[in-house]
């Protein structure tokens, strides 16, 4: 007889419920690992409670609404950036920007080298509305129930000037008509001071009033008056020179 050879593994592995049994030599072959479970335990430890694990105590409502299904509205979403803005950027305030437009209509020279064109080409709402209530605070001395009717006028007039300067072909928006019409309102709250302390001397006190309307008008018709009118300058020149002599009739209250 020879001797048996060396037996050969089974074709197939008996089971028994959940484990499966293989010989020794395929268990050679055999590799893996098992991950532990993220499993939290909520002890219930109260604050001031030792240990170094993460324990948190659930009151009586928060645990039952989580066991009803209504743990979403004890969820907390986190805070956006950009809610969290500054109060002036997020009215779009750039107080930096309306400063430099203000020197640029104070010192209309071209000789002093700002670029005016920005206060036409990017303009802004709250510094000319700024201008234009300050303006309405100093008219008439101190009679408040004249500012709704300076921003009227300031509001229409400069529609006013919009659409004759589309008229004659101008490309400009309304917003810019408006942007530049009240930022150079700045002249005439430079000159009331003046006029105050003045106004005794009738001769001097009109050369100041009709420098301040030049000094206005020059500003705003310098940006808004641009070389595509051509020769029909004067038809835009003259309203223009005309709404400041009627802002300036509101303050001295001729």
């Amino acid at each position: 007889m020879q001797p048996p050879g060396p037996q050969q593994p089974p074709l197939y592995a008996p089971s028994n419920g959940d484990f499966t049994f293989v010989s020794s030599a395929e268990a050679e072959d055999l590799s893996g690992s098992i991950a532990s479970p993220d499993v939290k335990l909520n002890l219930g430890v109260g604050e001031g409670g030792g240990g170094g694990g993460e324990f948190i105590k659930e009151s009586t409502a928060t645990t039952f609404l989580r066991q009803r299904g209504y743990g979403w509205l004890l969820e907390v979403e986190d805070d956006d950036p950009e809610d969290n803005k500054p109060l002036l950027e997020e009215l779009d305030i750039d107080l930096k920007d309306i400063y430099y437009k203000i020197r640029c209509v104070l010192m209309p020279m071209p000789s002093l080298g700002f670029n005016r064109q920005v206060v036409r080409d990017n303009p802004d709402f709250w510094g000319p509305l700024a201008v234009v209530l300050f303006f309405s605070m100093v008219s008439l001395y101190g009679q408040f129930k004249v500012v709704s009717w300076i921003i009227t006028i300031w509001i229409f007039g400069s529609l006013t000037i919009f659409l004759l300067a589309r008229v004659l072909g101008g490309e400009v928006a309304y917003g810019q008509v408006l942007g530049v019409i009240g930022y150079s309102l700045l002249p005439l709250i430079v000159i009331a001071p003046v006029l105050l302390v003045v106004g005794s001397f009738e001769v001097v006190s009109t050369l100041i009033k009709l420098f301040g309307v030049f000094w206005a008008a020059y500003s705003a018709a310098s940006l808004l008056v641009g070389e595509e009118f051509k020769t029909k300058k004067p038809l835009l020149i003259y309203p223009i020179f005309l709404l400041y002599i009627y802002f300036l009739s509101l303050y001295t209250g001729v």
